[in-house]
């Protein structure tokens, strides 16, 4: 029974949530640790079991705040899977990152993230700026549109599963971040997170209604990052993943910033003929300025997903819309991002 405060003395129920699914979404790995203070964690545990049996144990202690112990308990789980899994390790389905390699199992549902020894251009930070990024996020208010990473150092797998296609890679793309050693294969440093169907991958075989499902879903995070002062930097199809709910979550962090360290500028209009054909902007763009009119580029080979985009969230390509909400933010604006849908709210009804 989630219960709002009306700011006048007073509290009402706003929705009643009996489908594990809904609840589920409450306790997301999206959403912000709820930091219970309890003196026998594993009873609070076996009770939200009850409640949501498909979620894993680790799941629920790192929701109640306590990633340390659900970093053991994913550890036990994550071993007891691979014993009872033939299943060889394979690089991940989607388009290749340019910061992170990425792995997994096919019937797992998780994913490994190895940051690349060498990033592929244009991008140009340093392996300090990524682990800080990760870092803000594990700290932030991630309401619902961020997943949530564990972070691993020294943690030993199997060799012998591990692709011939993955071994290359990762010799290729990240051989300070391994060690082999006999049958046994150390990762230094490494990222756990839930696995989700890349955003360009599910809208190649979805239907009309989950198209415009899920072009609102990925409008509604960009707009929910932003009002919580999280800009994702790069907004690229891919690297959004659909829950099996149907949610869009954001998990590519390598540029993330607060919104409030943007400057959201108009395209400049050009003078003459050599500024509109020119290749390169003619204009000084600084580090910190952003351009919403070229949002349009991220659907570049996908005119079926930007018309539903355009229709129902053109107006983040309009600069006026992200200076708005930053004043807001700087005057204390905080939003109310819910874990339910609208109609789900007894007061809208």
């Amino acid at each position: 029974l989630p219960i709002q405060n009306t700011g006048k003395g007073s509290v009402y129920i706003d929705t009643l949530l009996y489908d594990p699914d809904d609840i589920s979404i409450v306790f997301s790995f999206s959403r912000s640790y709820f930091m219970v203070d309890a003196s026998i964690p594993s009873e609070y545990v076996a009770f939200l079991h009850k409640l949501m049996p498909h979620k894993e144990v680790f799941e629920l202690y790192n929701a109640m705040g306590m990633p340390k112990h659900g970093k053991t308990e994913f550890f036990r789980f994550a071993v007891d899977d691979t014993l009872n899994s033939t299943a060889p390790y394979i690089i991940a389905p989607g388009i290749k990152g340019m910061v992170m390699l990425v792995f997994t199992r096919p019937d797992f549902d998780y994913v490994y993230k190895v940051i690349k020894d060498r990033f592929t251009p244009p991008k140009e930070m340093t392996q300090e700026h990524v682990k800080a990024c990760y870092s803000l996020v594990k700290r932030w208010d991630r309401g619902g549109r961020m997943a949530d990473t564990q972070e691993f150092n020294n943690l030993a797998f199997d060799r012998r599963r591990f692709s011939d296609e993955l071994m290359a890679e990762l010799e290729k793309e990240a051989p300070s971040k391994i060690v082999e050693s006999g049958n046994a294969l150390v990762f230094k440093h490494v990222y756990v997170e839930r696995k989700m169907i890349p955003l360009n991958l599910y809208l190649k075989d979805c239907d009309e209604e989950q198209l415009y499902s899920v072009m609102d879903e990925y409008g509604n995070a960009i707009k929910q990052l932003a009002s919580n002062n999280i800009f994702p930097g790069d907004m690229l199809l891919k690297n959004f993943g659909v829950t099996r709910h149907g949610r869009v979550v954001f998990y590519d962090y390598d540029e993330i910033c607060p919104l409030l360290d943007c400057n959201f500028r108009s395209l400049p209009e050009p003078q003459n003929d050599e500024q509109a054909m020119a290749t390169q902007p003619w204009y000084e763009v600084k580090p910190e300025d952003v351009f919403p009119e070229e949002f349009r580029l991220f659907f570049s080979g996908n005119q079926r997903a930007k018309k539903v985009f355009d229709k129902l969230h053109s107006d983040l390509y309009d600069p006026e819309f992200w200076q708005d909400l930053q004043e807001k933010i700087r005057n204390g604006f905080v939003p109310d991002l819910f874990p339910y849908r609208r109609k789900q709210r007894f007061q809208l009804r």
